[in-house]
């Protein structure tokens, strides 16, 4: 069977040039890998074919010899009488550094540096009060975490001594791998990739470079934070390691119950029982609010559950610098333990009331209008 034509194959014209070509086979390569198609062989054909038509097209003279000759140019028996060692192993290792650039980020096979690693980022929970969170503060925290070693300046080596170099890879990081037709580069599994190898471990560290201690922080929290805020510290997480920098603390805002308010973004609510009197003759009352008291004026007839709107006097958003508002519910409370005057005059009371109809229990009338209705259909 004839083979296609290589420029087919892969998709470009006979003019393309080698950026075009190099394109055109990562595409291929990413879409027909047998690691990406484990039950299909016919993705492996076409991952063959891709790979052969790139390694003639890649290479100027073997080019050359295909645009003038044909498949007959680039005949591999005929490579082997002529002396030459054919287009596998002549384009091997430059199809192992593409290939190492194509699938290093999906199979971890790519040749970056791995002398250094930067430490890990941290997250530390902060409980405040509504207070503080509102007004801002600082405080002292105390975070468990992972530093250099002071011993050995986070080299993981004896003081007066000095890692050696990885014999495994020849103090590169990364070994080469042969995997069936192909080969790759990965992270040497000796010296995990930082080329060398610690002989005379310190004591302190037991060789890793970086301790496990406590450190006290300070933190400034600004006014207007709320519930799941971050705050970030740069460079106050985990060191690195082999010398690479550290990492970040991210201190998370947690708020702590508070017996009066309750915040939503930055508005507060509240709740505030008033006696029966003042909801029937109005008057006046102080509402808390975080920084003093606000008068109310209650109207004459105030219902229960009614809610009054203090404007400006919630929570200043920490990055707009817009003021919310406070909310307050009032609860009308039913009065207790009535000595026997008390009753009595409550029952001329509510007598005097009833004569008047709905005008004194709009509500109330309403609402047994509607149960009769209901039961009557």
């Amino acid at each position: 069977m004839a083979k296609a034509d290589y420029y087919e194959t892969l998709g470009v014209a006979r003019n393309a040039s080698e950026g075009e070509i190099t394109k055109a086979f990562r595409r291929l390569a990413m879409k027909y890998h047998p690691d990406r198609n484990p039950d299909d062989k016919n993705m492996e054909v076409k991952f063959k074919e891709a790979k052969e038509a790139y390694e003639i097209l890649s290479d100027a003279h073997k080019r050359a010899a295909y645009d003038q000759f044909g498949h007959a140019g680039v005949d591999p028996a005929a490579a082997a009488a002529a002396g030459a060692g054919g287009f596998y192993s002549a384009g091997g290792a430059h199809f192992a550094d593409i290939f190492g650039d194509v699938f290093g980020d999906i199979f971890g096979t790519g040749r970056r540096s791995s002398q250094s690693h930067r430490g890990g980022d941290q997250r530390y929970s902060l409980e405040l009060s509504l207070e503080d969170a509102v007004n801002g503060t600082e405080v002292r925290i105390q975070v468990p975490t992972v530093e250099r070693c002071d011993t050995c300046k986070g080299s993981g080596a004896k003081p007066g001594t000095t890692p050696a170099a990885c014999r495994t890879c020849g103090g590169v990081g990364q070994v080469r791998m042969e995997q069936g037709f192909f080969s790759i580069q990965q992270t040497c599994p000796s010296c995990r990739g930082s080329g060398k190898l610690i002989t005379n471990p310190c004591a302190a560290c037991r060789g890793g470079g970086r301790v496990q201690r406590t450190k006290t922080l300070s933190v400034k929290v600004p006014a207007g934070v709320d519930e799941g805020d971050m705050i970030r510290l740069a460079g106050e997480g985990e060191a690195g390691e082999r010398g690479g920098p550290a990492g970040d603390l991210f201190v998370q805002v947690r708020l702590k119950p508070h017996p009066i308010f309750k915040r939503e973004q930055d508005d507060l609510y509240c709740e505030m029982p008033i006696g029966f009197a003042t909801a029937v003759l109005g008057g006046e009352l102080n509402a808390p609010t975080l920084n003093g008291s606000a008068t109310i004026k209650i109207p004459p007839g105030t219902q229960s559950a009614k809610i009054f709107r203090l404007r400006g006097k919630g929570v200043r958003n920490v990055r707009s610098g817009q003021v919310g508002d406070l909310y307050c519910q009032v609860s009308i409370e039913t009065p207790v333990n009535l000595t026997a005057e008390q009753r009595e005059l409550l029952e001329k009371l509510d007598a005097s009331l009833r004569t008047g109809g709905a005008r004194h229990s709009p509500r109330e009338s309403s609402w047994v209008d509607k149960i009769k209705n209901f039961l009557t259909g």
